[in-house]
């Protein structure tokens, strides 16, 4: 065993301290060239010297081996080296991490269906200047309807983005509507060499309907789509089950060879969606919030 004398903490101590230093040995390093090094970080020649000279001092061995014409690494600079470039991709990794877990951070659900308007809102908030406030970090979670709930009522997240009516139990703000104007039909199916569909050519289909919402105006035999799942609905109409009414949104972002999307002429048919919080967990955060939703709204 050995027994840590005053002198062997001493230099443990230093080498701790010496953070700076080993940035400067990793640029020699890269460059093989003092002057070249002293440039990079800003330095004088003479200061980057002075450096190296504390960082060997206090390692117990030379690193470089210098000349009038050239700068090589020592065996035991060689074999340093990694070492260095590990302490300081760690002391990046610890700062930025530290950075991350000072910043205020919100956490909000979404359907998926949604998600390019989630992202946009994250970027916002993680984006602010100055002049309005301490960036913010949001952690996205992708949620059905019912799960959605779920977590926001639980205090698992702080706001989610939910198909209105909201549970009355929720504040609600920054509503907007996604338009369904197009039919998933199945690969074979005789409605999928049309090229767009009215109300009345879906009269005896079954009509896959997301959670409890009917599609008004629009005929035919309702099933469920548990939860608001657009995914599930078109696994549904794969398997032949029914057709599913959906946004462009969704048709922009989906390709698949065994269902057909048919565009769809029915008027102000359309899901509505609100940004959804609990009344008793209001935070400065959440204001923020809730104004990135209609800002993003607002320019999209």
């Amino acid at each position: 065993m050995i027994v840590p004398t005053r002198d062997r903490v001493v230099h443990h101590g230093s080498m701790l301290l010496m953070l700076r230093e080993i940035h400067c040995f990793t640029r020699v390093a890269a460059r093989l060239s003092f002057s070249a090094a002293a440039a990079d970080l800003g330095m004088s020649q003479p200061a980057m010297s002075q450096a190296i000279t504390r960082l060997e001092r206090a390692a117990g061995v030379r690193l470089f081996e210098r000349s009038a014409r050239e700068v090589r690494l020592t065996a035991a600079g060689k074999a340093l080296l990694p070492y260095a470039e590990q302490a300081l991709e760690s002391v990046t990794a610890f700062t930025a991490e530290a950075a991350r877990l000072a910043r205020p951070t919100i956490h909000l659900a979404y359907p998926p269906l949604v998600g390019t308007l989630a992202a946009r809102v994250a970027r916002r908030l993680a984006g602010r200047g100055p002049s309005m406030g301490p960036s913010i970090g949001v952690e996205l979670r992708a949620a059905g309807r019912a799960e959605a709930a779920r977590a926001l009522a639980a205090g698992e997240v702080s706001a989610a983005i939910l198909a209105t009516p909201a549970p009355a139990a929720f504040v609600t703000a920054a509503r907007f509507h996604v338009t369904v104007d197009h039919v998933a039909v199945p690969a074979g199916h005789r409605l999928a060499a049309r090229s767009r569909l009215a109300p009345d050519d879906l009269a005896g289909q079954t009509l896959l309907t997301p959670s409890a919402r009917p599609w008004a105006g629009l005929p035919g035999h309702v099933r469920l789509v548990p939860d608001d799942d657009f995914a599930a609905g078109l696994d549904l109409v794969a398997a032949g089950a029914g057709v599913l009414p959906i946004p462009q949104l969704l048709v922009r972002a989906v390709r698949r060879d065994d269902v057909r999307f048919v565009p769809l002429e029915a008027g102000e048919l359309r899901i509505t969606y609100a940004l959804a919080w609990s009344r008793e967990r209001v935070t400065p955060e959440l204001m923020a919030l809730v104004q990135a939703v209609q800002d993003a709204l607002w320019t999209r």
